[in-house]
């Protein structure tokens, strides 16, 4: 019998990763920061973007039971600006036509929809800053598999529990 394929964990950049509501005087242990000029920060005028990366993140990702997918605004960018920062690989990525839109008129979050449609009933673990319960419910009522929504929080980025909780829930049977 081949083995089932791993599940996804969608990962968003900012919050997760960096965690950019920490006070700037504030940055939390273990992080690095790092000057980008991603797409919309590329005009000279524009001071380059700070971003706040915990180099250790990287390995503990890779370490994890999952296919890694990037499920953030940086889009395909992240592979330019992020990952190699971290260590990661080349990741896939979900595609959001409208990053300004906040919520649906569901009352979900603006990527909610496309992440339930490009996970197409794959097992999925999705670690944002901005998912909240109408996320979850939604996700509950019409992903046919199984997923995991961790809300991060923005001012101390993910966090040793969180990993732990993830690689639990990645071996964790499902029917």
């Amino acid at each position: 019998m081949a083995d089932a394929p791993r599940p996804l964990l969608l990962i968003d950049v900012d919050g997760p990763l960096n965690p950019y509501a920490a006070k700037p005087t504030r940055r939390p242990k273990g992080y690095r920061a790092h000057r980008m000029r991603p797409t919309g920060w590329d005009d000279p005028g524009l001071k380059p973007l700070r971003v706040w990366l915990n180099p250790a993140h990287g390995p503990a990702l890779t370490a994890l039971p999952y296919q890694l997918v990037w499920c953030t605004t940086w889009q395909a960018e992240a592979n330019v600006w992020i990952g190699p920062q971290l260590g990661l690989p080349v990741l896939e990525h979900v595609s959001f036509e409208d990053v300004r839109r906040p919520t649906v008129d569901d009352g979900t979050y603006f990527k909610t929809h496309e992440v339930v449609r490009w996970a197409a009933g794959r097992p999925f673990a999705w670690v944002d800053d901005e998912v909240t319960d109408a996320d979850r419910e939604y996700v509950a009522d019409v992903h046919p598999g199984p997923a995991l929504l961790l809300t991060i929080n923005p001012r101390i980025g993910l966090l040793p529990a969180d990993f732990e909780q993830l690689g639990e829930w990645a071996e964790s049977p499902r029917e």
